[in-house]
């Protein structure tokens, strides 16, 4: 979808407005049902909340990992959303954005097609482990609103499963190539200390991932043949990107801005970038939408950085990674952070002490 924002007709924006998305697996039997649309699907609506519920039938050697399936399965709204024409989704979690063309609904597109898509992607690509299946849609203020803070502390109980987990310990990492519909050149490598750019895919998610599909976006990677302690490389992570990014990308260092970054596609959660007046690097959310010290809006940022593009100095990052022991470690970790925004900020407190 090619359209600038005057040929929108329907934006649902976790930016500017309020639009989580969530995966729950139900243990219990569900009623399989349709898409359900809960509120208005009014034109000026900026508030969409979709909620899909599974009940699986997992292999007896994958049962008791269906917890572990649902960041997987809710990382692909973002993929099948985008398969309609003139729709649009990038990002994840309670921050992604959704746009809808004029032209689409004038062709009849509306809301409830957002569901249909998802409840019957669902079924079809994931058989061997979704058995039944719920979307609803919620567009009521107050009942977004609420579903915000439940699918918050989903994401916050996800994300403290790694606190444990250490580069060193593992002898495989995973790949990414979800977004390489929009970035074809683009290829994420998760590590357990570095979680992906979009924040819903960490190593744990990435596993299960290449459980669920050995085919699929998300492939193992041996961290085989250390090139760089320090900076973080792997020949055989290089040879991987190398030949997944069609050449286009040769080398990464996964624990420097500077030098080899990875690259990134578009739905990263904040940009880091080199602010060279200070020595020193600010960070920008997704959210932030004023100016920055770089004299660069998000927008603007994110215009360098996306698409594949390997660009020393600039990076794209989920937000968790702030809190890993392996934050840029070799150019200096929190240390040299220069500049955030105020909310940026409060990710970061007790870091340090979480650190040690």
């Amino acid at each position: 979808m090619n359209e600038t924002k005057h040929d929108v007709k329907l934006p649902y924006s976790g930016r500017t407005g309020v639009s989580p998305e969530m995966v729950r697996t139900v243990m219990e039997r569900a009623r399989e049902t349709k898409p359900c649309p809960l509120g208005t699907s009014g034109t000026c609506c900026r508030l969409c909340a979709r909620w899909c519920s599974i009940a699986g039938h997992c292999a007896k050697r994958l049962r008791k990992r269906e917890p572990d399936f649902e960041p997987a399965l809710e990382r692909r709204i973002y993929h099948f959303i985008n398969y309609a024409h003139g729709v649009w989704h990038i990002g994840q979690r309670d921050v992604n954005w959704v746009r809808i063309s004029k032209d689409a609904y004038q062709q009849g597109f509306r809301l409830r097609y957002l569901g249909e898509i998802l409840y019957v992607k669902l079924r079809s690509e994931f058989a061997n482990i979704v058995g039944r299946v719920q979307v609803y849609l919620y567009t009521r203020e107050d009942q977004v609103l609420a579903l915000r803070e439940v699918a918050r502390d989903y994401y916050a109980r996800r994300d403290v499963r790694l606190a444990a987990l250490r580069d060193e310990a593992v002898d495989t990492f995973y790949s990414c190539v979800l977004c390489q519909t929009f970035a074809p050149n683009h290829v994420c490598i998760v590590l357990p200390e570095r979680v992906g750019f979009c924040g819903s895919v960490s190593w744990l998610d990435a596993r299960a991932a290449y459980e669920i599909d050995l085919h699929g976006c998300n492939q193992s990677v041996p961290k085989g043949g250390v090139l760089d302690t320090v900076g973080g490389g792997w020949a055989a992570c290089n040879e991987f990107i190398r030949e997944n990014s069609r050449g286009a990308n040769e080398r990464v260092k996964f624990y420097t801005a500077m030098e080899y970054p990875l690259t990134a596609c578009g739905c990263f959660e904040a940009i880091l970038c080199v602010v060279p007046e200070c020595s020193g690097f600010l960070i920008v959310n997704r959210e932030y939408t004023g100016m920055t010290p770089a004299g660069m809006t998000f927008s603007t940022l994110a215009g360098s950085i996306g698409g594949g593009v390997q660009t020393p100095g600039f990076m794209g990052i989920g937000k968790a990674y702030l809190a890993s022991r392996k934050f840029i470690a070799a150019t200096g970790g929190l240390a040299w952070i220069a500049w955030m925004p105020t909310d940026g900020q409060t990710l970061t407190k007790g870091v340090h002490h979480q650190w040690h």
